[in-house]
């Protein structure tokens, strides 16, 4: 059972800023990448190393690109047919829409993902890295600059200032260690099923439910949910 303690006024955020792999999906889709080139367990034992803050993000995301050097494009489909959403997701998106919230997908990950993740969802922008390739195969090398904890707290800002509210109407959810930023300076930051490092620094934490916990610490009941 999760418990979240919150002041019950200003509870319902305006914003919505929410990381995508192991959040918003219930994978990393670079892993999942790195399956269609054979290296999947190479590539997640990094990708461990960095959402638990052991090594810097930028260098870690540059090394696995690195590794998936060559592989067709028709296997980020074949990675893509894979992913799936975690449980609250839709309702999460569908109902702060609905009561007029602006929500951004912000993503140390792809925009080839995000980019169909918040098509299929309803997000109303969404942020990621880019992958390089040559038109047939991935070239190894992700655009610069890379899309990483200070970048996707810089785009936390811009989205309410965008909005015209202060941070203390906004939400950020996550789950490692490249999302404790933004979960620091958003209004209601919240650690979701997240590493150790995150949950070690979030003061709202949640270990169990869905993401429908994120409409209910807003106070929203079941009843007014959207999907």
């Amino acid at each position: 059972m999760d418990a979240l303690c919150v002041k019950s006024r200003s509870r319902r955020k305006a914003v919505l800023v929410a990381d995508m792999d192991s959040t918003i999906v219930t994978s990393e889709t670079l892993d999942e990448i790195a399956m269609e080139a054979g290296i999947g367990e190479e590539v997640a034992a990094i990708t461990q190393r960095s959402m638990t803050g052991e090594i810097d993000f930028a260098h870690a995301l540059r090394e696995r690109v690195a590794l998936i050097k060559g592989l067709d494009l028709a296997a980020l489909e074949r990675a893509w047919r894979r992913i799936e959403f975690t449980p609250g997701a839709h309702e999460v998106v569908a109902t702060m829409r609905a009561n007029g919230a602006t929500t951004a997908l912000v993503s140390g990950g792809f925009t080839y993902f995000t980019g169909r993740v918040a098509a299929e969802l309803g997000f109303d922008i969404h942020y990621a890295n880019q992958l390089l390739d040559d038109g047939l195969h991935l070239t190894g090398r992700v655009a610069e600059p890379i899309l990483d904890r200070d970048a996707k707290c810089a785009i936390l800002h811009k989205v309410a200032v965008g909005r015209g509210v202060r941070l203390a109407a906004t939400m950020a959810v996550g789950d490692g260690a490249n999302d404790l930023a933004m979960l620091a300076d958003a209004g209601m930051g919240i650690a979701f099923h997240a590493k150790p490092i995150v949950t070690a620094h979030a003061s709202l934490r949640v270990f169990h439910a869905d993401l429908r916990a994120l409409l209910f610490v807003q106070g929203y009941s079941a009843s007014t949910f959207r999907n």
